[in-house]
């Protein structure tokens, strides 16, 4: 039972040193052990190993105090009481350090487990800051373009302001020429009709000067 007992420990304490120092892949190979053996029936067949040592525990414990409880009342122990306390104690001693070992050794791979999901969590968020940090640079180029398109474009505005600027104020200045030419033309077309009227009458004053001289004639 000792020897047992001395095995698991060594056993224990080898899974605990490979837990807490990493040597090449033997922690990996390690945790992967420990995954499978908490797989299926694996939590309940510990517990009930556990369930068990902790029942021995008890009664090494127990047997040591009626040990003790008998020699106090006879004043002394036998050897043969002695052998079996200090025997019953190494025991109680070996089991109490194998369930404390197999309680640390199931927190550090409870532990070690998290830190693998944190350290894939991390590894993934990092992942995804770089990824966005990309995408905030592509967007900053697209808005640095975006921001130079809008300068040419309000460049260009500002030269059709102008322009249509310049446009209307020639179509001011030709408006204001085609007005003057068509008071010229208007003006005119009134000489003209006076000239016509001057003309007819003249026309008329000498047809008329033409049949007096014809009646002079006559005479």
């Amino acid at each position: 039972m000792i020897q047992l007992l001395f095995l698991v420990l060594f056993a224990e304490g080898v899974m605990a040193f490979l837990l807490s120092v990493k040597i090449g892949p033997l922690r990996e190979l390690v945790m992967k052990s420990l995954d499978q053996l908490k797989m299926g029936k694996g939590p309940v067949t510990m517990k009930t190993i556990a369930g068990t040592m902790s029942l021995i525990l008890l009664s090494s414990l127990m047997s040591i105090i009626k040990i003790q409880n008998k020699g106090a009342k006879l004043g002394t122990m036998s050897p043969m009481d002695q052998v079996l306390s200090r025997t019953h104690l190494l025991e109680a001693s070996l089991m109490g350090f194998a369930l404390l070992l197999g309680f640390i050794i199931d927190r550090m791979h409870h532990y070690l487990r998290k830190l693998n999901g944190l350290r894939s969590s991390t590894a993934t968020s990092k992942e995804e800051v770089k990824r966005l940090q990309k995408e905030r640079m592509q967007l900053k180029e697209k808005d640095d373009e975006a921001s130079k398109e809008i300068k040419q474009l309000k460049e260009e505005v500002s030269t059709l302001s102008e322009n249509l600027k310049k446009l209307k104020v020639e179509s001011e200045e030709k408006d204001k020429k085609i007005e003057t030419a068509e008071a010229y033309v208007v003006s005119l077309q009134k000489q003209s009709a006076y000239l016509l009227l001057e003309y007819d009458r003249l026309l008329e004053d000498n047809q008329n000067l033409q049949n007096q001289g014809l009646g002079y004639m006559k005479f």
